[in-house]
This record gives structure tokens, C-alpha cells and sequence, in this order.
């Protein structure tokens, strides 16, 4: 980004107006299926003040129920890892959204911080997906958000178990593993793909449940991919093998972060958090500059995504 002021800028990827605030819409979607209301939080630009908005240990300056600035606002869903928060990945969703993009941060009801009871098992597997396409279904009918947004297409981005969402909602087949079942026998995961999925960013991603042969042949969307160089929960030879399941015609931007482990991808952590003995996430492998990286991943999500929505 250029040095001139925030709320004249453009977006590099698109020559879009970047404004100087983040707007604010939470929403309450059920899921039937499972019996629960997914947490649902899209932020988008707008040109209102904003002020700070705590979300347990998490805060971000925000304008709650703001008017959105501007129109035909590209649409990005962002799935977050396991028993975690969409707040983890704050920097990049306040980005994206200056930068023009109708961010839609889902927290999965049975896999999330503040509610981890399913973690683990084949049925979240099955949700997790669901729970994407569910809140892409209400935010394309909300009446206030819809009017602004590029209709009938989405990206979506996963970090970790995230990036097994992404691409099960995107085509993938994927096989719940044996020991996820009471009889030890791998079994597939009902998934309904989405159409409207065009790009899909895989941060980190885990994919176990998708290494079988053919479980990636009917992926088309777009596929952005970044791994650690030193992760040790999702290696860069696993991940690179699996992807090699996609079909040769799917577009494949991979690259290994130098010095990065698994957390990497995520928000520099609050205080609070990272000076909690133990807390992997919060802390890197030595000489690792996460806010730096940060600020590289956000911008090149910013055009990758830009130009696969605009395909």
C-alpha cells in the first residue's frame, strides 16, 4: 500500500477505494441439522466511526450496524481451526474488509473456543462444512447486506482443520479416519459442496481426511496454499501430497513460509493470552515475525482472492 492517506487509498489488487474503517454485522444462523445457532460476524468497509469491541480477550475497532461503503463488495467466509475463534484471524478479516471485501467469520458450533464438545469427531467433520454454506446462505439473503454484495460467489479461507472445510465445501470427498468411528472403519463424511465457491485459501491446512485417491478430483475452485517450513501438525510434504490429489487443470498457488510454524497465520495474540505459560499458538519459532507476515499474507490474500472473484 501506498503511504497516502487511509481513507483515499486503493486497493492494489483491484484499484478499489480502501476505507478507513471496518463495519460490523453479527448474525444468528440455525443450523437444523445440529440443533444450534451458528455465530456468524461479517465485517465490511465503511466510512463510520468505529470504536473498540471486545470479544472475550480479543478486541478490534469496529462500527456495529454502520452503512457499508460502497457496492458489489466481493465476498470472503473464513473458517477457523480447531477449538478456535474467528478472532484469531482479526488483522487479516479488518484488512480484507477495508480493502473492500464483505468478510463473513464463522465460529463452528462443536469445534470453537467456548464450545470444543465435538472436536475430534466424524460428525464435525460434517458440520463444519454445513456451517460455512449455512451463513453464506444468510448473509447472500440478509436484506441489508445483500443489495451491496457481488452475488452468487464466495471465497473462502481455512487455517489448520479450516482448510479441511474449505475444500470439503468446495468438492472435496472426504473420509472420516478410523479411529473417529466405534467400529475403526473409515466411513465418508456427508458433505453438500457449494457452488458458489470460486477460491479457497488454505493456511496451514490439515487434510488427513482427505488422502484418499480421488478425493479431490472435483475441486475447481481456485486454490491458494501456504505451509510452515517448520510446522509439525501440518507438514509441507503431507499437505504438498495430498494437494497433489488435485486435478492438473484446478489453479495451484503454493508456497513454504520460511521459519513459519503452524500458528503463524493467525493474529499476533493479545497480551492476556500470549503470556500464558503454554499457549502454543501465541508464540513462533525463533527469529519468525509474525506481525510482518501478517501484513505480506494480508495483502497478497487481498489480490489473489480479488482476481479469482472476478474471473
Amino acid at each position: 500500500m501506498s503511504g497516502a492517506p487511509l481513507s483515499r487509498r486503493r486497493c492494489a489488487c483491484d484499484n478499489r477505494p480502501v476505507t478507513p474503517h471496518v463495519g460490523w454485522r453479527p448474525l444468528e444462523v440455525p443450523d437444523p441439522a445440529q440443533g444450534v445457532t451458528i455465530p456468524v460476524h461479517v465485517l465490511y468497509p465503511t466510512d463510520a466511526p468505529s470504536s473498540p469491541v471486545a470479544f472475550g480477550p480479543y478486541a478490534l475497532e469496529l462500527a456495529r450496524a454502520a452503512p457499508i461503503a460502497g457496492a458489489g463488495l466481493p465476498v470472503v467466509a473464513i473458517s477457523h481451526g480447531q477449538t478456535g475463534t474467528p478472532w484469531s484471524h482479526r488483522g487479516l478479516a479488518a484488512h480484507l474488509a477495508r480493502a473492500g471485501f464483505a468478510v463473513v467469520l464463522v465460529e463452528h458450533p462443536g469445534d470453537s473456543r467456548r464450545d470444543p464438545g465435538l472436536a475430534g469427531t466424524a460428525a464435525n467433520l460434517a458440520n463444519r462444512p454445513r456451517h460455512v454454506r449455512l451463513a453464506l446462505d444468510a448473509v447472500f439473503a440478509d436484506a441489508t447486506l445483500a443489495p451491496t454484495l457481488a452475488p452468487g460467489r464466495a471465497a473462502v479461507i481455512g487455517h489448520s482443520i479450516g482448510g479441511y472445510t474449505v475444500l470439503a465445501c468446495a468438492g472435496g470427498h472426504p473420509l472420516a479416519l478410523p479411529n473417529q468411528a466405534a467400529d475403526g472403519v473409515a466411513r465418508p463424511v456427508p458433505v453438500e459442496p457449494d457452488p458458489r465457491i470460486v477460491a479457497v485459501a488454505l493456511l496451514a491446512p490439515a487434510l488427513p481426511w482427505l488422502m484418499a485417491p480421488g478425493a479431490l478430483a472435483d475441486v475447481r475452485a481456485r486454490v491458494y496454499a501456504r505451509a510452515g517450513a517448520l510446522d509439525e501438525l501440518a507438514p509441507p510434504y503431507v499437505i504438498e501430497r495430498i494437494l497433489g490429489g488435485l486435478p492438473s487443470t484446478t489453479p495451484l498457488d503454493y508456497q513454504v513460509v520460511p521459519g513459519c510454524g503452524h500458528f503463524g497465520f493467525q493474529s499476533p495474540f493479545p497480551p492476556a493470552l500470549a503470556q500464558q505459560p503454554g499457549f502454543a499458538p501465541a508464540h513462533d519459532p525463533p527469529g519468525f515475525d509474525r506481525a510482518a507476515y501478517q501484513a505480506q499474507l494480508a495483502a497478497e490474500l487481498a489480490a489473489s482472492l480479488t482476481a479469482a472473484l472476478a474471473a
